[in-house]
C-alpha cells in the first residue's frame, strides 16, 4: 500500500480594490460647488478686499495722483467727525426703533393669524405684501401718496375730520423714515414668529388648557418662552438689514433733517465729497458691524435647527 500525498494548492491571490480617501471623496462632493464658490468670492470678497485697502489712504477722486497711505487715519476721522458719529447714533436709533415696533406688531399679526378663521389665507397674503415691494417703490410711496402735505392720505383723512395739516417729513422726519420701514419689514417678523407659533407642543397647550389656565397665563409661561428663539432671530435678522438701509433715507429725506445713517453718509462721503478713503474706512465699519450681527444671529439659527432636530 503506497501512501499519496497531495501538493498544496496555491491561493488564488484576490486583487484587492483601493477604496477612495476620505479626502478625495470630500472634493469629489464639494467639486461641483467649486465655480459658486469661486464666483461669490470675485463679486464680494475682492472688493471688499479692494475697499480695505483703499480705507488706508487719503484718496480724492478729483485728485487721483496725490493720494498718500494715512493708515488708519481714516478710521479715526470717522469715529471723531461729528457728523459721522451723529450719523451712527442715528443709525443705532433708526435700527432700534424699527426693530422693536416691527416686532411688537409682527407677533400680534402672528398671533392673529395664528388663529383659525375664514380668509386668513388672503389675509395672510395681503400682510406679506408690504414685504414684497421694491424698497424705493415703497419709500416712494409713503413720501407721495401718504406723507404729501397737499394731497396726501393723511392729510386727506385730518382734513375730512377737521385736523391739522402737518408736513409729516418737515416736522417728524425720523419718524416718517421709521414708519415707511416698520411698515415694509412688519411682515417679515410676522413671518418668522408664526412659524414659531406653529412650531409649539400642542398636547402642553392643551393640557395647560384643561388645568384651568388663562389665555394670558398660556402666552406668558408657555407661548413667550417658545418664542424667545425666534424673537432673537428676527430682531437680529432685521438688525442686519435695517442697520444697512439706504433706500427709504435717501428717497425720503435725502439725508436731511438729522436723517443721515451711516449708509447715506458712506454714499455722500463717495460721490459727493470724493472722498473714496474716507467713504471706504465708514463702509468697512458698517460691514464689521453686520459680520458680528451676523454672528449671532447664526448661532440663534444653528440652536433652533438643533432644537428642532432633537424634537424630530
Amino acid at each position: 500500500m503506497t501512501a499519496t500525498t497531495t501538493a498544496p494548492v496555491a491561493a488564488t491571490p484576490v486583487p484587492t480594490v483601493r477604496q477612495p480617501s476620505d479626502r478625495l471623496r470630500a472634493w469629489a462632493t464639494r467639486g461641483p460647488l467649486l465655480p459658486a464658490l469661486i464666483f461669490m468670492i470675485a463679486v464680494t470678497q475682492l472688493p471688499f478686499v479692494a475697499t480695505v485697502v483703499i480705507s488706508f489712504f487719503d484718496w480724492n477722486s478729483l485728485y487721483p495722483d496725490a493720494r498718500e497711505f494715512t493708515g488708519f487715519g481714516n478710521y479715526q476721522q470717522v469715529l471723531s467727525d461729528a457728523d459721522l458719529r451723529q450719523s451712527v447714533w442715528t443709525t443705532v436709533l433708526l435700527t432700534v426703533a424699527v426693530v422693536l415696533a416691527s416686532l411688537i406688531l409682527g407677533l400680534a399679526l402672528a398671533l392673529l393669524l395664528d388663529r383659525k378663521f375664514r380668509g386668513r389665507g388672503l389675509v395672510r397674503t395681503l400682510l406679506i405684501a408690504p414685504f414684497l415691494v421694491v424698497p424705493v417703490a415703497a419709500a416712494l410711496l409713503w413720501k407721495h401718496v401718504l406723507y404729501n402735505p397737499e394731497y396726501g392720505l393723511f392729510n386727506g383723512l385730518l382734513h375730512y375730520v377737521g385736523g391739522p395739516q402737518p408736513d409729516w417729513i418737515s416736522n417728524t422726519p425720523l419718524l416718517a423714515v421709521e414708519a415707511s420701514l416698520v411698515w415694509q419689514w412688519t411682515p417679515f417678523m410676522m413671518l418668522i414668529l408664526l412659524a414659531g407659533l406653529q412650531s409649539r407642543d400642542q398636547q402642553q397647550m392643551e393640557a395647560a388648557r384643561v388645568d384651568g389656565a388663562s389665555d394670558w397665563q398660556i402666552f406668558r409661561y408657555l407661548t413667550l418662552p417658545h418664542l424667545r428663539r425666534y424673537l432673537e432671530l428676527g430682531a437680529l435678522l432685521g438688525s442686519i438689514y435695517i442697520v444697512q438701509n439706504f433706500d427709504a433715507v435717501f428717497t425720503i429725506t435725502s439725508g436731511g433733517l438729522g436723517t443721515a445713517n451711516l449708509p447715506y453718509t458712506v454714499y455722500q462721503s463717495f460721490y459727493q465729497a470724493h472722498e473714496n478713503g474716507l467713504a471706504s474706512a465708514a463702509g468697512v465699519l458698517v460691514v464689521i458691524g453686520s459680520i458680528i450681527i451676523a454672528t449671532f444671529a447664526l448661532r440663534v439659527v444653528s440652536s433652533l435647527f438643533r432644537e428642532e432636530v432633537g424634537r424630530a
